[in-house]
């Protein structure tokens, strides 16, 4: 038996679904066979909840002819530079399935972040399957489809990926494979090429049907559909709350470590430069999380995690966290240590009872993407993004100074355990100054001794501004990411002065991430589809990819007739590389505009 089928045993040993029936195991001869690929561990697959939840949706739904598998980055690969392989030859396969993934009909790929495209690459060179559209045979190589936030602009993928589905796919997905699996039985085969079927299907994306007029440096003058049967446009679908299948909401599937809940989708707030808020705001219902808590305790899952980022919003959140207090308590009585780990929240929602709630479920914590499971508790993630007031209001926030400090009161009165503050700070906005960036040290030492206790700590993250496809905020300008060390540095020297070496040691910290890996981020943020052969020549060079050079990107740009520079500045052209799935409002755009201007130059 090979390492990788030792491992997808011990991985279905330990899974558990939690929702239902464990899922079907025989299939019909041509039902269509999806698979998703991860790439992560496979813990960390389980709370991927775009796919899992799909995946769930599909395998429960009788009368879609399809079934779903998954494939994730195994512990028993062996990585070569970029690549990932499996040892001894082995084809890469499923968990559920010993038949490689190759020879699936159609394989999923997600994508959480603009940096991370190149994962795409190397998932395809596992399953050994082409990289490109243009090189995969119909009927022989899989559809590929891709997803999730870090698609945002797909352009850069264009020629690697068949469909993308934007928004909320579980509408549009099944849809896909009822096409797909009635293609392959039509006899003689249908006039309608598949991918053109695939395109009139409500938020399916098929870049390989639209032409591109590419600019010198970067950018696009023009798209056009191929053929007058394919969209001019394509819309997200955001589905209402009925619509929802459960698993949209909970993490389907267990190992028996964590598992979580999901309890909104949206935010009641429109910040210019986020995409939280541009789906449509929605609950979950009640009764649907306090069943999943209460079979959480029937399977004994000691880690409850409530992945929304904003979990102030929901309406019954005393009543959720009543019931994993209950939880916890009866297995305290059993020797059983049950823990919560809760989304960030949002300062000017956090009211006494909700600290209150909190503080009594006892061990406990804040954010569970930033920190370390293992970390202690008691630690509170309120995002201001910015110091200045005035910048709070021109980006959307509504959380100017003062909502954070009642926050910070809140926290001291009501909670005995909240002993950390982890604030998240913008750097490089548009309209931004000096002075603005030195006032978060000032916010950083003001918010400590508002929390008026002796072991209190504070964490700065700092975070640089991308402008987003998808949000206002798109065509502005980006600082050039090679600043951002020395705006790092001025905040912390800062801090330091101004609370002692001593004190800055043990009660502070200024986080902020690679500076290389903002490099690669900022042109797929904003690339066309010549960026998508960058990031292969680089990927097949053996770059580093997490922390890339900037001489050898701007290098890899050249060579393709792109400029990094042009992919900083403000995108004045009439033509988005994304247009195809722009939806935003050019009047909010110009508005944002006006306001930094109107900013830099009154002071």
């Amino acid at each position: 038996m090979s390492p990788l089928d030792q491992e997808t045993d011990a991985i279905r040993a330990r899974e558990t679904t939690v929702l239902g029936d464990p899922y079907p195991t025989t299939h019909d001869a041509d039902d269509v066979r999806m698979v998703f690929l991860f790439p992560y561990g496979h813990g960390y697959s389980l709370m991927c909840n775009g796919p899992m939840a799909l995946y769930d949706l599909i395998n429960r739904d009788t009368t879609l002819p399809a079934y779903a598998e998954r494939a994730v980055q195994y512990d028993s690969l062996v990585r070569d530079g970029n690549r990932l392989y499996t040892r001894a030859g082995a084809p890469y396969r499923t968990i559920e399935s010993a038949a490689p993934v190759r020879e699936a009909d159609v394989v999923g790929v997600s994508v959480t972040n603009a940096g991370d495209l190149h994962s795409v690459f190397r998932l395809l060179d596992l399953a050994g399957i082409p990289r490109r559209t243009a090189d995969r045979v119909p009927g022989v190589h899989p559809l590929v489809i891709g997803g999730q936030g870090g698609l945002a602009n797909p352009e850069v993928l264009a020629d690697y990926l068949d469909v993308v589905a934007l928004g909320e796919a579980e509408k549009s997905l099944p849809q896909l494979l009822r096409t797909v699996h009635a293609h392959r039985q039509a006899d003689p085969t249908p006039d309608t090429p598949l991918l053109v079927q695939l395109a009139r299907i409500p938020g399916l994306y098929v870049p390989s049907l639209y032409t591109c007029d590419l600019v010198d440096g970067g950018g696009v003058s023009a798209v056009t559909p191929t053929s007058l049967t394919v969209p001019e446009r394509v819309s997200a679908q955001w589905l209402a709350l009925a619509d929802f299948h459960d698993a949209h909401f909970a993490y389907p599937v267990t190992d028996g470590t964590a598992a979580g809940i999901i309890p909104l989708v949206g935010c009641r707030h429109s910040c210019f430069f986020c995409t939280l808020g541009t789906p449509p705001f929605r609950q979950a219902p009640l009764e649907k999380m306090l069943a999943y808590i209460d079979r959480l305790e029937e399977l004994g899952v000691p880690l409850i995690i409530i992945s929304a980022p904003t979990f102030t919003q929901y309406r019954h959140r005393a009543e959720i966290l009543q019931r994993i207090r209950a939880y916890r308590d009866r297995a305290a009585t059993r020797g059983i240590k049950v823990s919560t780990i809760i989304g960030s929240v949002r300062a000017d929602e956090m009211t006494a009872d909700y600290l209150r709630d909190v503080n009594e479920l006892g061990d406990f914590g804040h954010l569970f993407t930033e920190l370390s499971l293992t970390q202690a508790r008691g630690i509170v993630t309120i995002a201001p993004e910015f110091a200045a007031a005035d910048l709070v209001a021109l980006y959307g926030k509504t959380m100017p100074p003062e909502r954070v400090d009642l926050a910070i009161d809140r926290c001291r009165e009501e909670s005995d355990v909240i002993n950390t503050i982890m604030l998240y700070f913008i750097v490089g906005a548009p309209g931004e100054r000096e002075e603005d960036r030195l006032a978060i040290a000032d916010r950083a030492r003001e918010v400590r001794d508002r929390l008026g206790r002796p072991d209190a700590s504070v964490i700065v993250k700092l975070h640089q501004f991308m402008p987003e496809p998808g949000t206002p905020a798109q065509r502005l300008p980006m600082t050039d990411p090679s600043l951002l060390d020395g705006y790092v540095t001025q905040i912390t020297d800062r801090l330091r002065d101004l609370v002692g070496e001593e004190t800055f040691a043990e009660h502070y910290r200024v986080q902020y991430g690679e500076t290389n890996r903002l490099y690669l981020e900022a042109v797929c943020l904003r690339g066309d589809r010549r960026v998508g052969r960058v990031l292969e020549g680089l990927y097949d060079g053996g770059a580093d990819l997490t922390c890339l050079d900037r001489e050898v990107l701007l290098k890899a740009l050249a060579d393709h007739g792109l400029d990094f520079e042009r992919h900083l500045r403000l995108i004045d052209d009439p033509v988005l590389p994304w247009h195809t799935v722009n939806e935003v409002d050019p009047a909010a755009e110009r508005s944002l505009l006006r306001a930094i201007e109107q900013r830099l130059t009154v002071r």
